[in-house]
């Protein structure tokens, strides 16, 4: 479909295209300088000791688990409002995961007090989710990893930019997973990236990354390296270097672009204020959001369907973030049903607006006008 307001679009010019003709033109595709570069660059705007890069942010969870030494017998908390990597992640290791609840209809991060709740002595670790780049109560978060002993593995996906008490998100716990997915603050198509501060669980990491191997095939191109040795089980997680090219073009304009993202929230707020929506996040003073959706919730008994075919009818994509993952078939028939009041009451209510850098206060206007047009047509029904 030819949208008027696409839910996403992408801010690509002669920067991203330069950058992957020089890596054509270098005649080295895999992962090498290039993709050091973009670890290097991505460790200086977090403040992180290390960055590593892989192919995408699933495989950044998994392998954050595993260098957390989760595995069979353990539980994992994790938010049910969430992609379902963010608990996929934690049974490609054997382990199980434990659903909580979030804060509030305006505050759609996970709570900690949900958390604590479900805290038992198979608990290794905690994925909180830093849900449209707002950042998570990651102090009381921490108490309780400290608290309890267990693992902190923050899900950054939305987050690239974000910070809390001037520390970036993805940066308060062990390890901090981003993803890099077209739809994504900083998109490159696919790919991924863990931060750590933990030389221990970065030595992990980078061997799990490559198969295991001492040495990457770029170190024997280089002539550092003749052979190598396997000393752990491991994976082809690399990413390669026209996606770390484009995320190192994307990652220059990443301020500016969050900027943009945090005006025409901003825009939003303000224009939807008088309608029936309900708009999480606008009273929020945590910490300085990445602003990755625009997610509004329904009034109750809104037919969501009708509504989002009314926008689609007016040409404006929406979406819904997220079918909670305590819901889905599969995790039914492995857990059995669930209650998480607040992640259900406003799961069935969300709507996903349009929001990228290069939308513009016409596009904006578009969509505003078409929510308005879509409840006015609801209440003469």
């Amino acid at each position: 479909m030819n949208w008027r307001v696409p839910l996403s679009d992408l801010d690509y010019g002669p920067e991203e295209e330069q950058a992957v003709l020089d890596v054509l033109h270098s005649k080295w595709l895999t992962m090498g300088g290039v993709t050091q570069e973009f670890e290097t660059a991505f460790a200086q705007m977090s403040g992180a000791k290390h960055a590593i890069a892989v192919s995408n942010a699933t495989q950044a969870l998994h392998l954050a688990c595993l260098a957390c030494g989760v595995g069979p017998a353990d539980e994992v908390i994790v938010p049910s409002l969430s992609f379902v990597a963010t608990a996929n992640a934690v049974l490609y290791c054997g382990a199980d995961v434990r659903f909580a609840d979030i804060v509030s209809q305006q505050d759609l991060t996970v709570d900690p007090t949900s958390i604590e709740q479900r805290i038992t002595q198979k608990t290794k670790a905690i994925i909180p989710m830093h849900y449209a780049g707002y950042p998570c109560q990651m102090p009381e978060i921490m108490r309780l990893a400290e608290e309890y002993n267990l693992m902190l593995i923050e899900d950054a996906a939305h987050a690239p930019g974000a910070t809390l008490d001037g520390k970036a998100l993805g940066t308060w716990g062990d390890i901090g997973c981003f993803s890099f997915f077209s739809n994504k603050n900083l998109p490159t198509g696919e790919g991924g990236m863990l931060l750590t501060d933990q030389d221990d669980l970065a030595e992990k990491l980078r061997l799990m990354r490559s198969h295991g191997m001492t040495s990457l095939t770029y170190d024997r191109h280089k002539g550092h390296a003749f052979s190598y040795d396997v000393v752990s089980l491991g994976y082809n997680y690399r990413i390669d270097e026209i996606h770390s090219a484009l995320g190192l073009a994307q990652l220059e304009k990443l301020p500016e672009n969050n900027n943009k993202r945090r005006e025409w929230t901003q825009t939003y707020w303000d224009a939807l204020s008088d309608t029936h929506l309900k708009l999480p996040f606008r009273e929020s003073t945590r910490g300085v959001s990445a602003h990755h959706i625009f997610p509004v919730l329904l009034p109750e008994g809104t037919n969501r369907h009708s509504f989002m075919t009314s926008l689609r009818d007016a040409g404006v994509q929406s979406s819904i973030h997220y079918r909670p993952i305590h819901t889905f078939s599969y995790y039914q028939a492995k857990y059995g049903a669930q209650s998480l009041p607040i992640t259900d009451s406003v799961a069935a209510r969300e709507v996903t607006l349009p929001l990228y850098p290069t939308m513009g206060e016409e596009k904006l206007e578009i969509v505003v006008e078409a929510i308005k047009a879509s409840f006015k047509k609801f209440l003469n029904e």
